[in-house]
């Protein structure tokens, strides 16, 4: 049971049970992906030459780590796969929200561009009591009549000072005798309450550098400073291919069918990673109309989900071989999600295959194409952080391991129920921790993943 007492403990998934080495006769699996008899951990046994590499997050993979790709630098090669981030397009701003700046931003006027009331209060000249006028001064309107010494005006917040005002008198900190003249009921400093024209920036004034992440308050500050554009990199144009015949789109599991649970959830989940989902295709397990599907395809980045192992219907590889494409990524050292993979179909445009397991091809998209995408869209990496683990989590021997936490008071908290095909933890989860070959123990530090939602929040990542 874990902190939060919600999660019943389960076992690992078979594969990664089969996996484990265990101390003192063990059974391991040999090099060629088979289980052989008991033996001691340190006795080896060198592959066959001609040993197939299996591909899947099954039982039988286990020889699949030697040709995989390192998880760190599968990583590395996903964000340096894109040659160029698309070019800048001038963007209103009520459509800027999550792009990226090209262009860095200055200030078009002087903010405040003219000397203005912080406070609802009276504009008071020299030292008080004041004669206060009749009419007073609101925001919106023009610059009112100067003021002498000894007088005083109504005026409300962000209305424009009269000339010649010393300060602000709050109206809290005023009263009027008998005659109507103005009291301070406590000292008034020159220039209180007054915010003068400037005293944010000045025109032309840098405010924002190119590469900013259009927040909410960016796009408040543009508009303040006198932009109704920005100058932004498009969205990476992203496409998903959902495979596999025993797919439903609707009702409950029945007759050996099971329900897609990718199709719902990778575009949002896209969209949170700054890409434009142009397009959602259920091709089921049609190796013609995948072929079709990529051949037509213009966006920068196509998502399949299933069919990159080697079984009778997992077409992704040889309809990529058909096509010419470049495989970057072939297989990556992670668990779950192991037979990932990242190519190149033309000079600009990716694909990634995601395995078919639900929380394998989470894995998949925050290995793959997260960094693809980030390049894409001009996004900064996130600075990478750690925090020691509240319990053990179980590792591969050989394999990264991401597992979903909670964060909670500075500890990340791994839950259960994470096998290749549960999304029950990453349902509930704030990050995902990244687990080295072996496993790591309770106050281990590890990397964290955070989810995008849990770090920048609903609206800027589904905008």
């Amino acid at each position: 049971m874990t902190a939060s007492g919600q999660y019943e403990e389960v076992d690992l998934a078979v594969e990664e049970a089969l996996a484990l080495v265990k101390e003192g006769g063990a059974v391991v699996p040999d090099d060629s992906g088979t289980t052989g008899a008991p033996r001691p951990a340190s006795a080896s046994a060198p592959a066959p030459a001609s040993a197939p590499a299996p591909r899947g997050d099954g039982p039988g993979d286990t020889a699949g780590h030697h040709a995989a790709t390192p998880w760190q630098q599968a990583r590395g090669v996903a964000g340096r796969a894109a040659r160029r981030p698309g070019t800048p397009v001038s963007v209103p701003l009520d459509a800027a929200l999550g792009l990226v700046l090209a262009a860095p931003l200055t200030a078009l006027t002087d903010l405040p561009s003219f000397d203005t009331s912080a406070m609802d209060g009276w504009a008071v000249a020299g030292p008080g009591p004041w004669d206060v006028r009749p009419e007073g001064v609101l925001a919106g309107h023009d610059a009112p009549a100067p003021l002498t010494d000894g007088e005083a005006v109504p005026i409300a917040t962000g209305a424009r000072i009269p000339q010649d005002a010393s300060a602000v008198l709050r109206s809290e900190h005023g009263r009027s005798d008998d005659n109507g003249r103005l009291h301070a009921t406590r000292k008034v400093v020159h220039g209180q309450d007054i915010r003068p024209r400037g005293q944010e920036c000045r025109s032309g004034d840098p405010l924002l550098p190119l590469g900013t992440l259009v927040t909410p308050a960016v796009l408040g500050l543009a508009a303040a400073a006198g932009y109704d554009t920005v100058s932004a990199l498009p969205r990476p144009r992203a496409e998903v291919l959902v495979l596999g015949d025993e797919l439903l789109t609707g009702g409950r599991p029945h007759d050996g069918l099971i329900r897609d649970a990718l199709g719902p959830m990778l575009p949002p989940w896209l969209r949170a990673l700054g890409a434009e989902v142009v397009a959602v295709r259920r091709l089921g397990d049609d190796a013609q109309a995948l072929r079709k599907a990529l051949e037509d395809s213009d966006a920068d980045l196509v998502v399949t989900t299933g069919g990159t192992a080697a079984g009778p219907v997992d077409h992704v590889h040889p309809i990529l071989r058909g096509l010419g494409a470049e495989l970057l990524v072939d297989g990556v050292k992670v668990r779950p999600g192991h037979p990932m993979l990242l190519a190149r179909l033309k000079e600009n445009q990716h694909l990634v295959g995601l395995p078919g397991n639900p929380l394998a091809a989470v894995s998949g998209l925050l290995t793959l194409a997260e960094p693809l995408l980030r390049t894409l869209s001009g996004r900064t990496a996130p600075e990478p952080y750690a925090l020691p683990l509240q319990d053990t989590v179980h590792g591969h021997p050989y394999d990264t391991r991401l597992v979903p936490v909670v964060l909670r008071e500075d500890r990340a908290v791994p839950l259960h129920y994470n096998g290749p095909a549960m999304l029950r933890s990453v349902a509930v989860a704030d990050a995902l921790a990244v687990v080295p070959p072996g496993g790591a123990r309770p106050g281990q530090e590890l990397e964290i993943l955070d989810l995008p939602w849990a770090m920048a929040g609903i609206e800027v990542c589904f905008t």
